[in-house]
């Protein structure tokens, strides 16, 4: 489920899926985009998004992620959140894995508990995450850091991710709705324009994987790879998978 509390010129997000840690479906990131919209429509002058419970996201639901209507539907979410015309806050509690890491770059800014924790283990099961992610996550928080993530399959603390600039600000869900109050105080215009400038100067959308054929050929290859098959078969098997680069 996810749900909307509207407060003033703010409106709180909150996956709210105890029973799966807040992973993402189909049905959920259609969802998303809905109460997006709808805070939107509304008049809201900023957005927090968080989990309810001890996780903010765990990515996505395995059961589901392996389709193809899974990855249109998490890239058309990421796309609504950073085309969104006002800021949009991560309050981020708990793990932050795999697309719930995604989530939370896609927003403008991220509050971080003490339990926070970002990871994208996509080589440990043979998925892959667009070229848009891989960039977004070097320029937040560098090469260096982005490069442990996605290719150590190192997790992130929040102290870490405070130093790496992946995070904003440490705190809980009262200092990011606070912070979210005090955005929706300053100039509508002023603060569409940036974001604008910000996501037009420096970023490619969610949805337009690249321009390189090269680099989309790679990662439409690890979506087809008898590895991913793989990986598939292992986790029902509950084993670990046997990788063969093919």
């Amino acid at each position: 489920m996810i749900t909307t509390t509207p407060d003033r010129d703010v409106d709180l997000i909150t996956l709210d899926r105890h029973e799966r840690r807040n992973a993402l479906d189909v049905a959920h990131l259609q969802d998303l985009r809905r109460a997006i919209d709808g805070a939107l429509a509304r008049g809201a002058r900023a957005i927090v998004l968080t989990g309810d419970g001890s996780s903010f996201c765990a990515g996505a639901d395995l059961s589901g992620v392996y389709s193809d209507a899974f990855r249109q539907e998490l890239y058309a979410t990421l796309s609504t959140i950073t085309a969104a015309t006002i800021p949009v806050i991560a309050a981020v509690n708990g793990p932050a894995i795999g697309a719930g890491t995604q989530l939370a770059i896609a927003c403008d800014l991220r509050v971080v508990d003490s339990t926070a924790t970002f990871a994208v283990p996509t080589a440990r099961n043979g998925l892959a995450v667009d070229p848009w992610t891989v960039r977004r996550l070097a320029l937040l928080a560098g090469g260096g850091t982005a490069r442990s993530i996605l290719l150590g399959c190192s997790a992130l603390e929040a102290a870490e991710a405070l130093t790496h600039g992946l995070a904003d600000r440490s705190g809980g869900l009262h200092e990011a709705l606070n912070w979210a109050q005090d955005i929706a105080t300053m100039a509508p215009l002023t603060l569409r324009y940036s974001k604008l400038a910000l996501e037009t100067l420096f970023e490619s959308t969610p949805q337009a994987a690249s321009d390189d054929a090269t680099l989309t050929a790679a990662f439409e290859a690890c979506w087809s790879s008898a590895d991913l098959a793989e990986a598939t078969r292992a986790r029902a098997e509950k084993r670990t998978p046997r990788f063969e680069g093919r």
